[in-house]
């Protein structure tokens, strides 16, 4: 990796801002892309982006930015985005800040400050080297800066044609993928969210290890098009089975995962709805979002634990130990008449929950761990 610092002014940096929306972001007279296809979206707060301009007016200096070299004398923001978006807007009368408790566009300024700000120096080092050297670097310096997701930094590396156009469907503040999923998924789609998990449900899909993988091998594909009509029969599937959203249930699935495994299986949606509910009314489920997993599952003694079934106090189990006199009554049925210490016995359901046994004391024996296990088995 080449490193060159370089002293560039605001009134350069901004000259012939423009921002496309879903075009892009540009400055430096036409030779500055400032939103590249791997970075977010603008996501500084108004304190953050007042405090850029604040820093300016005052003569402070602002960290250093990075610029990627993409041709003689063309370059892409490597890192400073939200700097040079605020700074920018500002210049574009976007927004106004404080001076002296006054609110003041940049047009309300004297032209004092106004030659001030535009001629307020920043260091950029233009970068150049290959991919792999520009995500390595990128890391780096974003240690110390606003927290880049691990997504938005695989970004840094897959970009092209596909990233942008995946970028269409799950990566903006309204995209369709939130339209689409609403109720269905958590998460904001600018810091990649929506885009992180369909990489991830696709990856399985194809049997790859990652969606960093995924995307290793589509990175030049003309579009996204495959990812998008996934996406988007997984949501289906998911909407037809269980048409009525639940926060802490349907919003938390990895819906993708599910679709890979049960999508073959034939479901009746009334039936599904009628176990959820019952489910839910039952005091022994403790974690409600591994309801639907169950629910679509083979309901075997394994599946129960993405329920997690309320297990025995440690009171009630004392109590039921000292009931049976310290003796475990599997081993009595085979004439074995051995006194446990309580570390050496398990509490376990007489009739097991899946078939109506309840966590409750008369439900309750103690087993020593061999009885148990082969129970179990």
């Amino acid at each position: 990796m080449k490193i060159k610092p370089i002293q560039v002014t605001i009134a350069d940096l901004t000259k012939n801002y423009k921002d496309d929306g879903d075009g892009g972001v540009f400055g430096y007279d036409d030779r500055l892309t400032i939103r590249l296809a791997y970075q977010r979206e603008f996501v500084y707060k108004d304190k953050q982006r007042d405090l850029v301009i604040d820093s300016i007016m005052k003569g402070r200096p602002l960290n250093v930015m990075y610029w990627s070299k993409t041709g003689n004398d063309t370059y892409e923001v490597l890192d400073g985005q939200q700097r040079t978006i605020s700074v920018a807007q500002y210049i574009n009368k976007d927004f106004p800040i404080k001076v002296n408790g006054n609110d003041k566009f940049f047009q309300n300024l004297t032209t004092t400050e106004r030659d001030q700000v535009l001629d307020y120096e920043l260091t950029v080092y233009i970068c150049k080297g290959t991919e792999e050297e520009k995500l390595e670097w990128f890391k780096i310096i974003n240690i110390a800066g606003e927290t880049l997701t691990p997504q938005e930094l695989l970004n840094a590396t897959y970009t092209g044609t596909w990233l942008a156009n995946a970028k269409n469907y799950f990566s903006k503040r309204n995209c369709v993928a939130r339209q689409m999923a609403d109720g269905y998924i958590k998460g904001n789609p600018i810091r990649q969210d929506y885009l992180e998990k369909v990489l991830t449900w696709i990856a399985d899909r194809d049997g790859l290890e990652s969606g960093q993988m995924y995307m290793a091998i589509h990175q030049h594909d003309a579009d996204a098009n495959d990812l998008w009509l996934y996406f988007q029969t997984v949501i289906y599937w998911a909407k037809m089975l269980f048409p009525t959203p639940r926060k802490g249930m349907t919003d938390v699935q990895d819906w993708g995962l599910l679709y890979n495994k049960y999508h073959n299986k034939q479901y009746n949606s009334n039936t599904l709805e009628a176990d959820i509910q019952r489910l839910l009314m039952d005091d022994d489920v403790t974690k409600n979002h591994g309801i639907i997993p169950y629910v679509l599952s083979d309901r075997t003694k394994h599946d129960e634990k993405s329920l997690s079934i309320r297990a025995f106090t440690e009171a009630q189990k004392r109590r039921a130990y000292e009931k049976q006199g310290h003796r475990c009554p599997y081993c009595e049925k085979n004439g074995i008449f051995t006194e446990y210490a309580y570390s050496e016995m398990q509490g376990d359901h007489i009739v097991p929950w899946s078939k109506g046994g309840r966590t409750i004391d008369s439900n309750l024996q103690m087993l020593c761990q061999k009885c148990n296990a082969e129970k179990k088995q």
